[in-house]
């Protein structure tokens, strides 16, 4: 297996992961608030998706050899949303907290296929060449997979830890 196909394969294990746990749980469960950050599944799944979106913008550029072409959200916020997560993070909470489940889920799911669709039509030399892309700072294509993958894990862990400690 190389690079690239493992990459690939932790992220479809990933969403795997991701989308029986969600089948297992009630439109209640996916809702309600959780502590300490008060922020719902559905909150997370749509947290995850919004970021998602720069991801798919960056994989696309990277598979028509241009620039990204990020959402339209992003030209909304300050200028260096990336470098300010926090107020990034808590507009994509309050633009996306009132839309019904099923749509971020369906978002978010659909996201995350065509991002695998995208990783899986680059070569991988292009994935692994840090100088390809001058957009990615010297950074390889790679990286945003493996970052998008870390993502998901991060907010994954944290959520099986949250529904032990809770007994759910």
């Amino acid at each position: 297996m190389n690079m690239q196909q493992h990459i690939l394969a932790a992220l479809r294990e990933q969403f795997n992961c991701w989308e029986e746990l969600l089948a297992g749980m009630s439109a209640e469960q996916i809702t309600a608030p959780l502590l300490p950050s008060n922020w719902s599944i559905k909150n997370v799944i749509a947290h995850l998706w919004a970021w998602q979106q720069i991801s798919i913008a960056r994989m696309d550029a990277a598979r028509q050899d241009r620039e990204p072409e990020f959402p339209k959200w992003v030209a909304e916020l300050q200028t260096d949303w990336e470098d300010n997560a926090n107020q990034t993070n808590a507009w994509i909470y309050e633009t996306y907290r009132e839309q019904p489940w099923s749509k971020i889920h369906q978002n978010w799911r659909e996201g995350f296929l065509r991002f695998l669709e995208l990783g899986e039509g680059i070569p991988e030399k292009d994935l692994l060449d840090a100088s390809r892309y001058l957009w990615l700072e010297g950074r390889p294509l790679a990286f945003i997979l493996i970052a998008s993958y870390d993502h998901h894990q991060e907010h994954f862990e944290k959520l099986l830890a949250w529904l032990r400690q809770n007994g759910k």
